[in-house]
């Protein structure tokens, strides 16, 4: 087994280079748990302001307020708890050797677009196929 290669902090996946290599494969390693860790850390953050905003208000506007605020954050962290968990998969793929290629197709993903949305699991194309038919059928 080879030794790992540190990848420079300023590498981009280029189209120039083999599709999914060592270098391209600890790149989106890389983002995706600094991604992971990020959520991890808000979501801390998240559930100690609502501790610390536990307390009873006396006024009615304001109990309505926090709990108003409240919900938005259990919701947006219901949200984030979703995103951990295609963020874990994205990286199961990459442990599995199928990280960047289309569900659908099997081709590869786009690096443009696995940059931009790196737990991305379909082609540009297949994503706006699947788009598609869910309007019709949302428009039956």
């Amino acid at each position: 087994m080879r030794p790992k290669r540190k990848i420079p902090e300023d590498y981009r996946p280029s189209d120039d280079e083999a599709f999914m290599n060592e270098r391209q494969r600890a790149y989106f390693r890389r983002k995706l748990v600094a991604w992971r860790d990020e959520i991890l850390r808000s979501t801390k953050e998240t559930l100690q302001h609502l501790q610390d905003e536990s307390a009873q208000h006396a006024d009615i506007a304001d109990r309505a307020s926090t709990e108003t605020e409240r919900a938005l954050e259990l919701r947006a962290r219901d949200r984030q708890r979703k995103l951990i968990a295609k963020i874990d998969a994205a990286l199961a793929r990459l442990d599995e050797g199928t990280y960047g290629y289309c569900e659908e197709t099997g081709e590869p993903i786009s690096l443009k677009r696995l940059d931009a949305r790196p737990i991305a699991t379909l082609s540009v194309e297949a994503q706006e196929r699947h788009e598609r038919r869910e309007r019709v059928y949302r428009d039956e």
